[in-house]
Parts: C-alpha cells; sequence; structure tokens
C-alpha cells in the first residue's frame, strides 16, 4: 500500500507526529534506523518541562498544548506511561520561570517550610511524569490502531524518503545534522543513574545557570528513581562514566540521604538533539515532495511532543489535500 506521509525518526517527536498524522486519515510510515527503545526518547528522565529550548514563546504555545494532552493521558497512567506527580524545583521562583509557568495550573512559589534545605526559594508544581518506555510503547500502539506502520530501514537522504510519499516528516533529531546538511545540530550529553527507590515519591530538580553543565534531578518512575544528571554540548560519547554515576549519587544524596544506601539498577546516557531553536517549517525536496521538519527539541522533546506535532501536521495538510481536512 502506498504511503501519504513519510515520518523519519522513531522517537516521542516522531511518534506523536506519526500518530496524529494517521489519525486525520492519512497513510503513514514511519522511517527508523533504530527501534524506538534505542532512541534518546527512551532514556530520558521523563518529567514535563521546558529546558535547553528555543524559542521561548513558541515553546510556551508547544509546552501548554502538550501540558493538555499530557494531563488527559494521565488519566490511564497503566496504558499511556504518564502520571501526575507532586515535586518541588529549587532554586527559582515562579517570576522568573517564563511565560509557560502562568499556564500550568497550580504552580506556585514554595513557602519556607516547603523550601528544601540548601536553597532559598523554590516552586512546587504537580506536573506530567512520563515512563518514556511505557510511552513510547503506547505510542506505537495507537500509530498502529490508526493504520501507522514502522520499517526499520537506514534513511541515507529525505529525497529517498520523498520518492516513496508525497509528505516527508524529518523528526530525525540528531541525524538532522545530515539528512538536513544543518551544522546547527549538536549533541548534549546526558547521563543518569536508576537506583532502587527508597521511598521516594515526589519529583525534585534544582535550577541551574546557563553555565552549568550539570543538573540535579530526582525522579519516581516505576522502574527506579531516576538520578541525573549531565548536560554536556557537543559530547557525543554515549559510555557512562562510572566518576561521573557516583557523583551525580552524591549529589542527589545530599537531598535524600537515603540514596547513600540504595542498590545501582542501570547507568544510562542520552545524547538530546539541541539546536540554537527548533525548526519547524515546511519546504520542498528536489523531487517536489513536501518536507516539514520538525527537530532540535534539546531536552525538552517530551514537553513539547504534542504541540509540535499539532503543528508539523497542520503544516503537512496544507500540502497535501488527501488527508483529512486537508487543503
Amino acid at each position: 500500500m502506498a504511503s501519504d506521509a513519510i515520518v523519519v525518526g522513531s522517537g516521542v517527536i516522531g511518534l506523536t507526529t506519526a500518530v496524529l498524522l494517521a489519525e486525520r486519515g492519512a497513510r503513514v510510515e514511519v522511517w527508523t534506523r533504530e527501534t524506538a527503545a534505542q532512541t534518546t526518547s527512551a532514556v530520558a528522565g521523563g518529567l514535563w518541562w521546558p529546558y535547553r529550548i528555543e524559542p521561548a514563546g513558541a515553546v510556551a504555545r508547544w509546552a501548554a498544548a502538550s501540558l493538555a494532552v499530557m494531563t488527559e493521558l494521565a488519566r490511564r497512567p497503566e496504558e499511556t506511561g504518564v502520571r501526575r506527580v507532586d515535586g518541588t524545583e529549587a532554586g527559582t521562583s515562579a517570576s522568573e520561570l517564563g511565560g509557560w509557568a502562568r499556564q500550568v495550573p497550580g504552580l506556585r512559589d514554595a513557602t519556607p517550610e516547603e523550601t528544601p534545605r540548601g536553597w532559598d526559594r523554590a516552586v512546587r508544581a504537580r506536573l506530567p511524569l512520563v515512563d518514556m518506555p511505557a510511552h513510547l510503547g503506547y505510542l506505537q500502539r495507537r500509530l498502529g490502531a490508526a493504520g501507522g506502520t514502522v520499517t526499520l530501514r537506514p534513511v541515507n537522504s529525505l529525497a529517498e524518503a520523498g520518492r516513496a510519499a508525497p509528505v516527508v516528516v524529518n523528526c530525525s533529531g540528531l541525524g538532522a545534522g545530515h539528512l538536513a546538511a544543518d551544522p546547527h545540530v549538536h549533541p548534549v550529553q546526558g547521563q543518569l543513574v536508576v537506583v532502587e527507590n527508597p521511598g521516594v515519591t515526589e519529583w525534585f530538580g534544582a535550577a541551574a545557570d546557563g553555565r552549568a553543565t550539570d543538573t540535579l534531578y530526582l525522579f519516581p518512575q516505576p522502574y527506579g528513581l531516576v538520578l541525573g544528571g549531565t548536560a554536556r554540548p557537543h559530547v557525543w560519547d554515549r559510555v557512562p562514566s562510572p566518576a561521573v554515576a557516583q557523583t551525580l549519587i552524591a549529589r542527589c544524596a545530599r537531598v535524600h540521604p537515603a540514596l547513600t544506601e540504595s542498590r545501582v539498577l542501570a547507568h544510562r546516557v542520552g545524547l538530546r538533539p539541541a539546536r540554537h531553536r527548533v525548526r519547524l517549517e515546511a519546504g520542498r525536496l528536489p523531487g517536489g515532495a513536501l518536507v516539514v521538519h520538525n527537530y532540535g527539541h534539546g531536552g525538552a522533546g517530551v514537553t513539547v511532543s504534542w504541540g509540535c506535532a499539532q503543528e508539523a501536521v497542520a503544516l503537512a495538510l496544507k500540502g497535501f489535500k488527501g488527508f483529512k481536512g486537508g487543503g
């Protein structure tokens, strides 16, 4: 069966975009060189929080749209992998967070009693926390139910995809550096550790200044407590560093001392697909196919996934009248 659209990439951005396209009636095929479980998305901590992503105005819009969808998905956590969890971001106040924070119901400054020791201010919020392996599985099932397919195959060029379908959506993340000949795409390495949870029920993060290459967060997931992390631009190494892991555990243990006794379950490294700003725009491939670029989401792919997918699909619909509602 011929495809109406090829989505390149099977991370959270690609799968979410493919789901929405398929549910609008398009015959969608995802082309990917790796399974969803092998993508950077599968390694992500999974908290909804705009982080290392620009431009601010568009991010606020995309994040708000995604928050609305994820709040609904959190009604079925066993199916979707999305839960709403209370937590604290230390080292910042509500007024410092930017316009997106005003769209989060219940986000507020912490009281002095709620502010963690070692910080002079913090905010409290109940946010979506996503079990990424489970969520990627949910997206794949939803795509299949809508008639979409996933094909494991290397993609050497976007023109190759354009010869197979009239619409190509480029959600290739770091691969866009090659596929879109984009010199602005670069990795930001993130290392984290998963340990047995000693009873932590809330997420925790600490704001870092713009020069910091390391962050501090704890995310309680069904599979363990995620401790992080690093944020090292232009580092391509995917091998976990034992020294870095010990530093992450020690840093998080200052927040929850019981972590010093927790058994390590896994070490993970992911490469965030960063860019000075997200590229979300349409163009034409040499053979005439419409291409919609949707990449460069840095450390906030899950946070903006649904909002960016909605806009990418709208661009695709304008260029292909065969879709429901297109034209």
